[in-house]
Formats: C-alpha cells, sequence, structure tokens
C-alpha cells in the first residue's frame, strides 16, 4: 500500500477545500505527503478549453518527474473523460466529483462508500482562511457550462454539519471563512432550509472569525440576506455576484435565470443598504451571436453600474454543450479585444473603487505572503493593502488608515 502522496489542485475554490480535506484524511491514517510520492492525486478542472490543457500537461509533467507513481485523477475533468484519462501514462484510476472522496478508502485499500450524497469539505493549507464548503452541484444548466455535468445535482451539508465544521475551523486559529459551493444560493433548498437561514445561525454563534460569501447567483441573493450582511459584524460586506453578459438576449440564449434589470437592482439594494461593500462580477466576452452592438451597449450598462470590478472571461466552446453548436460564433480575434475592454474597464472600476476609501481606517487580515521587505492583507470590504514586513503581525486583524502608498492593486 503507498503510503507517501502528493495532491496538485486545479480550479475553484471548491478544489481546494477538497484538496486539503483529502490531504487531512489520508494524514489521519498515516499517509506522508512527500516530494518523491508513490502516488500523485491530481484533482482536476475543466471550466474552459484552458483547464482542460492545464490538467493535461500538469499529470504528463508530473509522470516524468515520477515514472514509477501511480496517478489518481479527481475532480471535474475525471467526470467528463474518465476513459481518456486512464489511457495517460501512470493514470491508475479517476473518481469523478460525487465519488471524489472514495480515494482514501481506495489508497487505504477499504470498501469504497456508496453514501455520495454530499461530502463535506474545508482547506486548512492557509492557516489565515479556510474554503469550507457547504454546497455541491448545480441544477441551472446554462447553455456553456459543463459544470453542472461534471458536478451533478444540487445538494447541500446541514445547517449542524456545517456549524460543527465551523467549530473545528476555529479551533485551528485560522481567523476568515470563505463559504463555497457551485450555487452557493441554492443552499438546503431540497431540505426545507435555505442559505440565508445558514446565515443567521453563523451570525447568532458569534464566532470569532470574518465570514465571505463566495460567488452567488443574482436571482438568488435575496434583500433578507443583503440586509443580514448589512448589520452583521462577522459577515464581510463583499459580495460576488454572476453577470456573464450585460444583454438580456444573450442572458436568454445563455438560459440564465435573470435580467440586466434584476442584477442593476441588486447592486443598488447593496449600495443603499452597505455603501461600502465590495462588489464583484463575472462576464463572459464573445458568447455565440454576440453582436458589436450588444457588446457596446452592455458595456456602456457596466460602466454606469457601481460595481467594483469583474472576473472577465474569454468564451470557450465546451463539447457537447447547447452553446458550442450554435451559430454566429464569434471569432477569436473579435473575442479577444472585447476581453481587454472588459479588463481595462475592470481595471479603471478597481482603482476608483479603492481610492474612494482613502482616509478611513479599516480592519485587515494579514497574511503569510511576503514580496521582498512587505506583507499583505484585505480589509473588511476586500480591499488589498500592503505594509511593512512584521511576522508578528501574520494571521492577525490590524486596524489601518487607507493610503495610496499603501494600496496594492495586484
Amino acid at each position: 500500500m503507498s503510503k507517501t502522496f502528493s495532491i496538485h489542485t486545479l480550479g475553484c475554490k471548491l478544489n481546494f477545500s477538497e484538496s486539503s480535506e483529502i490531504a487531512r484524511r489520508l494524514q489521519e491514517r498515516g499517509f506522508a505527503l512527500s516530494e518523491q510520492p508513490e502516488t500523485i492525486i491530481v484533482n482536476s478542472c475543466a471550466v474552459t478549453a484552458t483547464a482542460e490543457k492545464k490538467v493535461r500537461n500538469l499529470t504528463s509533467h508530473l509522470h516524468k518527474l515520477s515514472p514509477d507513481a501511480q496517478i489518481v485523477v479527481l475532480g471535474c475533468y475525471a467526470a467528463l473523460r474518465s476513459e481518456e484519462i486512464l489511457r495517460w501514462p501512470g493514470v491508475a484510476a479517476t473518481f469523478g466529483n460525487e465519488d471524489k472522496m472514495n480515494v482514501v478508502p481506495f489508497l487505504c485499500g477499504e470498501p469504497l462508500s456508496t453514501n455520495l450524497r454530499f461530502s463535506a469539505a474545508f482547506s486548512s493549507n492557509d492557516r489565515t482562511r479556510s474554503f469550507l464548503k457547504i454546497q455541491d452541484g448545480c441544477d441551472y444548466h446554462c447553455t456553456y457550462c459543463t459544470v453542472w455535468k461534471a458536478r451533478g445535482e444540487s445538494r447541500s451539508d446541514s445547517i449542524p454539519n456545517v456549524l460543527e465544521q465551523i467549530d473545528r475551523i476555529v479551533g485551528m486559529g485560522i481567523k476568515e471563512v470563505n463559504l463555497t459551493g457551485v450555487n452557493l444560493g441554492d443552499f438546503g433548498r431540497k431540505d426545507g432550509s435555505s442559505f440565508y437561514e445558514l446565515l443567521r445561525a453563523i451570525e447568532e454563534r458569534h464566532y470569532p472569525l470574518r465570514f465571505r460569501i463566495s460567488s452567488i447567483e443574482p436571482n438568488l441573493l435575496t434583500d433578507e440576506i443583503i440586509a443580514l450582511a448589512a448589520q452583521s459584524k462577522v459577515i464581510m460586506p463583499h459580495f460576488h455576484i454572476p453577470l456573464q453578459s450585460a444583454c438580456n438576449r444573450v442572458l436568454g440564449e445563455m438560459h440564465r435565470r435573470y435580467t440586466r434589470e434584476l442584477y442593476a437592482e441588486k447592486v443598488h439594494r447593496i449600495r443603499q443598504m452597505i455603501p461600502d461593500a465590495c462588489i464583484a462580477m463575472d462576464i463572459i466576452a464573445g458568447f455565440p451571436g454576440e453582436t458589436d452592438a450588444e457588446f457596446a451597449d452592455g458595456l456602456q450598462f457596466l460602466e454606469d453600474l457601481d460595481i467594483s470590478y469583474c472576473h472577465v472571461f474569454t468564451y470557450s466552446k465546451r463539447p457537447g454543450t447547447p452553446a458550442a453548436a450554435m451559430p454566429q460564433q464569434v471569432p477569436p480575434p473579435v473575442k479577444r479585444e472585447r476581453t481587454n475592454q472588459l479588463l481595462e474597464l475592470s481595471e479603471r472600476k478597481k482603482i476608483a473603487f479603492y481610492r474612494q476609501h482613502i482616509g478611513e481606517k479599516r480592519p485587515v487580515l494579514i497574511e503569510s505572503e511576503k514580496k521582498g521587505n512587505l506583507m499583505f492583507g484585505f480589509t473588511d470590504n476586500y480591499i488589498k493593502l500592503q505594509i511593512p514586513y512584521d511576522i508578528s503581525k501574520e494571521n492577525s486583524i490590524q486596524i489601518i488608515e487607507i493610503q495610496e502608498d499603501n494600496l496594492s492593486y495586484k
């Protein structure tokens, strides 16, 4: 039985939380992390063609470094392309997302679990913050996306178990928890609870932690969630809300469940109740059929919207998705140009958001990251600051006045 392992993670925060959970479970069973492992675990991503290429390249590279090691590939790519992956040199097994945690009994020579409804996980590699998985899968079948195929149907942890996981995280000295899932706002829907009820339970516990809400669909971001965050001392004023397109016709082609007007209403409601909140957006450039006029109109809509910055993704054709077969695929040079325009807009928005808070004193969680003689941290509303390096300040919350010379835009 292989007793040394390495684990390599690509993709989303959910993957990182699951990789950390797998590593903990293996170490509890006597396994040891090693640079010369007998088993190599690759936790894969398949959100774009580029992500899949990274999985192939990484697995090939790891096999060349350790040709005698067995490789186990987990995650989204494994869920979608298991037969292909099993033909790769060195690969001994694959596990998709629903049975990802079965890698532990597989390596221990134990029977595999058939209880695959939900596997709790949280990351602990970074002693400053933890990504806590509370929901998995998605029942939204967006036409450009393969994640719902790779992750399966929407399912959630229970509120009592989430609180139990948070208690464990508190005991590790971690200061911040990022609540994560594939479709976070769908938490509890099938079990008669809700994401709002979970947040309220967290609020009532008075944890010595900061909590962040990771990406949440605009149609699932309710006014009561915003109101709770507005008066909370533990839920940070930070929202990540995917838009994906600023054109209603394109949103319909994507099978998104809202309009840009609803999105704008959510942004306006946050600004009314939490004026200093950070509001991040996801946007896709070059979806099939998006015309120059539609893009230009959408760009103006974004210019007028009071968001803090954008995560910009260039549309990537995913085999087997409805969008891949749509006519009028946008040429690559046009997609690149639209991507660059959105990135430029995002940079301007971010600089403006950062600078409007100059002169304020805000709580900053200091990280262990070091560059030269500087260390870094994020304010409650997710402004990145840099301060002179002082090891005694790592993993502590400091009240710092925001100034132009301590803003870190990268």
